[in-house]
């Protein structure tokens, strides 16, 4: 079965992708999008289109896998020039999350209607990158620099409420009426020149103040400073508002091919996907019950074993810290407290939350006292008998399993 299918409601043809979990933009799903524009642009009884996802979301961005190989089919920016060039109206119907080149998508339609519980953005600065098929200049055309630039530079989503604020969604329909929402929407903008986002005018805001921009890089310095990709994001939707939008996609293509074959965004893509492959476990089943952590032991009150323990405290779960000598104990509780203490003194956190983290807090000098601890964490010194040690004494003691 097609990714992609399409649905003709009298004069409306709904292209609907079915891609799970996430409708990602891999090839047969652009593939599948142009095929569906080319069939109404080809068939005089449909007069508007609407694209809307099956499943738990609208398209949430590239499929990162294709990442450093070569391209199959048409690329995300041909597809989506082909929606805009459309002479009959587009509309996205979103839910779920339209990010990354799912927002670009959005972006190339003619209008864009969400649920209330949608979230749009451009997250691609997360992986050392800037959007890729021309968001980074339809964005500002639409809403303006400023507001364009904190979902490029910074890449948080935003609620569909403040996406309606700020114009990049022109209607929030039902939460369970999406699909007939979208098809009135669009039949009631039928016989009006659709209107296209690399056409919008909305990115004067950076032409009548270029100051914006280095106040933006000043209000973000501490979040931005040291990577490549937001000062890249900077460029691109500064860009938008000097050049045409042609000369604006080929500045963004050069900026992001940059990025693209740079260390930076190979680290983070690295880490992204290393971070995912660390929540799966060879040959435990995903859907396995979780053993619920209701009290954590932690062997060694040292640098990390005090770290490790203030993670859990600060979580709220009960925290037994075992050290061999009363001397170490003593001095690992105290930088426990005056760590808390510090973070009370800059205002993140009030005092009676530092007590509060510190009450959960059992010292001791036993090994019994693990018994009854759901997680047990070894930070000891970083010797191998010792490990060895420590693993065989605890053997006998913890919960089995």
């Amino acid at each position: 079965m097609s990714v992609v299918t399409t649905e003709k409601h009298q004069n409306i043809l709904v292209i609907i992708s079915n891609n799970p979990p996430v409708n990602a933009l891999g090839a047969a799903v652009r593939q599948g999008l142009v095929d569906g524009i080319d069939e109404a642009l080809s068939d005089d009884s449909i007069e508007a289109v609407v694209i809307r996802c099956d499943g738990r979301t609208f398209f949430a961005g590239a499929d990162i896998t294709e990442f450093g190989k070569p391209m199959q089919g048409p690329n995300l920016g041909e597809a989506i020039d082909r929606m805009e060039a459309s002479n009959k109206p587009v509309v996205a119907a979103i839910h779920g999350t339209a990010l990354g080149g799912g927002c670009e998508v959005a972006l190339a339609c003619h209008y864009r209607v969400a649920v209330p519980s949608a979230k749009m953005g451009l997250p691609e600065v997360k992986l050392g990158l800037i959007p890729g098929a021309a968001g980074t200049q339809r964005l500002p055309r639409v809403v303006g620099a400023e507001a364009a630039l904190p979902m490029v530079v910074i890449g948080n989503p935003i609620s569909a409420k403040k996406a309606h604020a700020i114009g990049l969604v022109d209607k929030v329909v039902g939460e369970d009426s999406l699909a007939d929402d979208a098809i009135t929407f669009a039949r009631e903008q039928i016989g009006k020149e659709p209107p296209r986002s690399s056409e919008g005018t909305a990115n004067e805001d950076g032409i009548k103040n270029p100051a914006i921009f280095d106040e933006f890089r000043q209000k973000n310095g501490r979040k931005i400073r040291g990577f490549e990709a937001p000062e890249a994001g900077i460029q691109a939707v500064k860009a938008a508002g000097e050049l045409s939008y042609a000369d604006g996609v080929a500045k963004e293509r050069e900026l992001f091919a940059k990025l693209m074959t740079g260390t930076q965004s190979a680290a983070m893509r690295h880490y992204f996907f290393a971070e995912r492959a660390a929540n799966k476990i060879d040959g435990i089943d995903p859907k396995i019950d979780l053993i619920p952590i209701k009290k954590v032991g932690i062997l060694g009150a040292g640098t990390m074993g005090g770290g490790i323990g203030m993670n859990f405290l600060s979580a709220g779960i009960p925290v037994t810290i075992v050290e061999l000598k009363e001397e170490a104990l003593d001095r690992g509780v105290g930088v426990i407290r005056k760590n808390y203490e510090n973070t009370a003194k800059r205002g993140r956190m009030t005092d009676e939350q530092v007590e509060g983290a510190m009450s959960l807090l059992t010292p001791s000098l036993s090994y019994d006292d693990l018994a009854d601890c759901d997680l047990v964490i070894e930070a000891v010194f970083e010797n191998m008998d010792v490990k060895k040690e420590v693993f065989t004494k605890l053997d006998g003691i913890v919960k089995q399993g």
